[in-house]
């Protein structure tokens, strides 16, 4: 009888971490668990466009949207077959995320997908990885799209900053803000505090006490303290590591940040592992989550295009694309590693999740003010010790059709590409001007575009309870918003390596940072009909280095 023919995934392909050794073959003993993403139902085929749907502005339930765009149980059932044949077990199904989960031995899992798993040391630790593709059987081509968890090395990185402990001296322009003192800068409307939303955050390692958060919340004199929900996700979970400088200060700034500026919003924290496969599932779980029924979802972890396979990126973005098509808004931080996105290739980068089309990119300012008055503004930009804001062009997604008239350059890499323009908007993140948090019992000043995130999601947590209804953001802030008086304190001085800041939007802050009552009183207005014609603004020079118009804040 002839073997059963195999056909590769496309954009599975994989190579060991930069620096990576091969320190020898998996256990084949060792278990393991693989998310297998499939295909939307046939169905939907003969219904409207998932992407023209968005486009006009309708919404889905959560039960609407697993009905007409979920997976077909009839393909579930083939997976269910095809484990079986192979020694694996299902042990979850989300027809709404078109996501699988199996459990079974490494052993099991080669000979299913016919990869070679072996164990690999590098700077940040060990993980169990693959070269290659990832190999189907033929009658389950088209059928199964993804198959993410083979390999469990760190996909994203947090996009926090911890200020060093220097002389203030040594600092000139060094100040910090509590999270309500940001939002006071920024005009956040005062009277909602995001009462009746659910912001969701998704963390991908670390934890947070509940001491911690009872401490840093009495602090401000805010209570009750926002109710916050620990959800976990692959078997991640709530595990503070008690080192300040980890992960705790990502979780932790996050809560801190987004309970401090919507206090009244409940907060549900998915935790999952760092790995392809974990970031997509605790997203997916964030989007269809019926129980605590997130608004709005902050990601302050994210890599650079470069890093994700195509399989991962493409499921990951179809993910975030449910979400818009469920009136769900997601703010991303842009990475703290300015255009270069820290990859050390001499080429413009941006980060990923943060460049989806369906994400609100989040860029960061160095901020100076007091009361609500702002005395200075710019890019954040204090390459190389202290970080920059990210920001450019994708190199993976077209340019929107909801940008179309930003003015987004060129990409500065050869070939030029026409992409996403990122970020869509800014807020504080020096670290040298950032935020006041609590993490594992000790006081420290935090910043990063992680920090921007969560701000932005408390403030649309704050319109959504005024009945704005935000959902998927990003075409009403281009179309409407932007062009509306008093939203956006326009950030035109700084850059970020290769993109300079400049009146209207840049590829350093987006439109600017925010002002918060004025944001909502434009989403309280009709929409006009679309542009024509492009608004004309100041030639922006391209720039390639340094500008000597960015302090260094030292």
């Amino acid at each position: 009888m002839p073997s059963e023919r195999y056909v590769p995934i496309p954009g599975s392909e994989r190579q060991p971490l930069p620096g990576a050794t091969a320190t020898g073959p998996c256990d084949p003993a060792t278990p393991i668990q693989v998310t297998v993403v499939l295909r939307p139902r046939p169905s939907a085929k003969r219904r409207e466009s998932l992407a023209r749907l968005i486009a006009r502005g309708h919404r889905l339930t959560r039960d609407e949207y697993a009905a007409r765009y979920g997976a077909d149980p009839e393909d579930v059932k083939r997976v269910r077959a095809f484990a079986r044949r192979q020694g694996l077990k299902v042990s979850a199904v989300n027809l709404a995320a078109r996501t699988v989960t199996l459990t079974g031995t490494a052993g099991a899992f080669c000979g299913a997908f016919r990869v070679d798993l072996a164990n690999y040391r590098h700077s940040g630790g060990v993980y169990r990885g693959r070269t290659g593709p990832v190999y189907l059987p033929a009658a389950m081509k088209g059928v199964i799209v993804g198959v993410l968890g083979l390999d469990n090395r760190p996909q994203a990185k947090a996009h926090y900053r911890v200020r060093r402990n220097v002389s203030p001296s040594a600092t000139p322009g060094s100040v910090s803000y509590t999270p309500p003192q940001v939002a006071a800068l920024y005009g956040f409307p005062p009277a909602v505090n995001g009462q009746g939303q659910t912001i969701g955050i998704i963390e991908l390692g670390g934890g947070y006490t509940t001491s911690d958060l009872d401490s840093y919340f009495g602090g401000l004199g805010i209570s009750p303290v926002p109710r916050i929900t620990a959800v976990s996700v692959d078997g991640g979970s709530n595990q503070p590591t008690g080192d300040p400088n980890g992960p705790d200060a990502e979780v932790m700034l996050d809560i801190e940040v987004a309970g401090a500026v919507a206090p009244g919003a409940n907060l549900a924290v998915y935790f999952a592992p760092n790995t392809d496969a974990g970031f997509l599932d605790a997203v997916n779980r964030a989007v269809t989550d019926k129980q605590n029924n997130p608004s709005v979802i902050s990601i302050s972890w994210g890599g650079p295009e470069s890093s994700w396979t195509g399989q991962a990126l493409r499921s990951l973005n179809t993910a975030l694309q449910s979400a818009a098509a469920m009136g769900v808004s997601v703010c991303v931080a842009c990475g703290d590693n300015g255009s270069s996105d820290g990859v050390a290739d001499g080429q413009a980068h941006v980060d990923f999740p943060a460049s989806s089309p369906y994400a609100l990119a989040c860029g960061g300012t160095h901020l100076v003010g007091a009361g609500s008055s702002i005395t200075d503004e710019e890019v954040w930009n204090d390459l190389p010790d202290n970080g920059a804001t990210g920001g450019g062009v994708s190199a993976i997604f077209p340019l929107p059709s909801w940008q179309s008239t930003a003015h987004v350059p060129p990409s500065v890499n050869g070939g030029n590409f026409q992409g996403r323009g990122v970020p869509d908007v800014a807020g504080d993140a020096d670290p040298f001007t950032g935020y006041q948090v609590e993490v594992d019992g000790s006081k420290s000043v935090v910043g990063g575009t992680s920090a921007v995130a969560p701000l932005w999601a408390g403030l649309l947590a704050r319109c959504n309870q005024a009945a704005a209804q935000v959902g998927y953001f990003n075409p009403s802030l281009y179309r409407k918003v932007a062009s509306a008086s008093g939203t956006f304190h326009d950030i035109t001085l700084g850059n970020n390596g290769a993109y300079a800041a400049g009146p209207g939007w840049d590829a350093c802050t987006g439109w600017g940072s925010p002002n918060g009552a004025g944001i909502l009183a434009a989403l309280g207005k009709s929409a006009p009909p679309p542009s024509r014609g492009k608004r004309k603004h100041p030639k922006k020079p391209k720039w390639r280095g340094r500008s000597q118009e960015v302090r260094p804040w030292l």
